[in-house]
């Protein structure tokens, strides 16, 4: 892991990408509170434990943990349909309008553990113009940690994964990138800094910022102000 104050010696230094996939909670926008709401109604329904959510992973894997094997379907769309319903508070994070805006179409991907039809309510609440290239949960056999939703990802954009950069607030989606073959960077906030594995972590997207360059994408960031 790198952190801005080693930023000098970063791997990112003089490489340039293809595209950047993104996450979608906790990194474009924060739906913790919402998320915590309805997982909370959904868990007192049927009689599981109070625990955090594990953020980043497909709720499918969550439920199939948690509740007998034939009754997961049956949990999957009552949380699907509690998380669809509560969209209230559900804010764009700093920075993420500028650097997904500042890409072009082609060279940027929504990549989230979401069913679509909650990618879509959830990103028209906090109004943020998604690009048009979004992988859910939906698109492919597995989901994060596992590489495949960023593969489908790179695929759909036309791109090679190995030229691809992964910004990502958890770290079963870092280990998705990294199986990927993806370049990952870390946003610190879901989860603190020291438990993500990236090549790079920052605070926030607000210290980042892509280059478009005749040679691909060039990644600059600035180091915190005090």
């Amino acid at each position: 892991m790198t952190d801005l104050s080693s930023a000098t010696e970063n791997v990112l230094q003089g490489r340039t990408f293809d595209a950047v996939l993104f996450d979608m909670d906790g990194t474009l926008i924060d739906s913790t509170p919402a998320v915590d709401r309805s997982w909370a109604v959904w868990r007192r329904e049927w009689g599981v434990a109070e625990d955090e959510t594990a953020h980043g992973r497909p709720a499918r894997d969550i439920i199939a943990e948690l509740v007998p094997a034939a009754r997961v379907d049956e949990a999957i769309d009552r949380i699907l349909a509690l998380e669809t319903a509560d969209t209230e508070d559900i804010t764009v994070l700093p920075g993420a309008a500028a650097l997904l805006n500042s890409l072009p179409e082609s060279r940027r991907a929504i990549v989230t553990s979401c069913a679509r039809p909650l990618a879509v309510a959830r990103l028209a609440a906090s109004a943020l113009v998604a690009p048009s290239v979004i992988v859910t949960i939906d698109d492919t056999p597995r989901g994060k940690p596992f590489p495949e939703p960023f593969l489908e990802g790179a695929a759909r954009l036309g791109v090679d994964p190995r030229r691809c950069l992964v910004i990502e607030d958890a770290p079963a989606g870092l280990q998705a990138g990294r199986a990927a073959g993806c370049t990952t960077i870390g946003v610190a906030g879901t989860y603190p800094a020291a438990e993500l594995d990236a090549d790079l972590v920052v605070p926030g997207l607000d210290h980042l910022r892509v280059e478009c360059t005749d040679d691909g994408l060039i990644v600059r960031f600035e180091l915190p102000k005090n």
